[in-house]
């Protein structure tokens, strides 16, 4: 079976590539890898990424398998990005940018600490253990879900405004050192947001 296959230190890039099919690639200087088309990894087994890569043009997916660490994922994504269903409990070495959309669902996330800064598309982040949307993307170009994780009420209340929330966070420091919400906060956000949706 494919997926049982390990890669020791002696494996040539160009191997490895052509192993997960990847094809139409340049190897970087760094060793990174360049791919001008997508790369489809999906529910092969693995535990980590089979290489470092640098851009890559179409979508990239990499869910259903064993991930615990997004190290090696691309810096930028044309399309997609999918690590769905795997065992991840950080975004730390997610794509800074995302031309598409980021899929990350169904992982042990309890934080979005590492998330990419720019998603052209959807944010799908529901059903993993957040607490807090700390580390967001900056800005999303369509719809963002975190349905099914335990965050706070206030939170899950105003589901209709989570760009806004997500976009100000920051600004009105409605997270406590210890994760937990400043409600008197949030509340001043909140009303700062109807104000501007009016």
């Amino acid at each position: 079976m494919k997926y049982l296959k390990y890669f020791e230190s002696n494996e040539s890039i160009d191997d490895i590539c052509e192993w997960y099919d990847i094809r139409n690639y340049t190897i970087n200087s760094d060793g990174t890898v360049d791919v001008y088309d997508s790369v489809d990894i999906e529910d092969l087994r693995i535990t980590k990424l089979p290489l470092k890569f640098g851009y890559v043009s179409g979508y990239f997916y990499c869910g259903r398998n064993r991930l615990k660490s997004l190290e090696g994922s691309p810096k930028e994504v044309g399309g997609d990005f999918s690590c769905d269903y795997n065992q991840l409990v950080t975004l730390q070495g997610s794509p800074i940018k995302v031309g598409g959309y980021f899929d990350c669902r169904y992982n042990q996330l309890t934080s979005l600490e590492g998330a990419p800064r720019k998603v052209g598309e959807g944010f799908y982040c529901g059903s993993n253990q957040l607490t807090s949307l700390l580390g967001g993307p900056e800005e999303v170009g369509g719809y963002f879900n975190y349905l099914s994780n335990p965050l706070p009420k206030e939170i899950l209340d105003n589901y209709k405004y989570t760009d806004k929330i997500v976009k100000y966070q920051n600004d009105y420091n409605i997270w406590r050192r210890d994760g937990t919400l400043d409600s008197y906060r949030f509340s001043d956000m909140m009303k700062e947001i109807m104000e501007e949706a009016k």
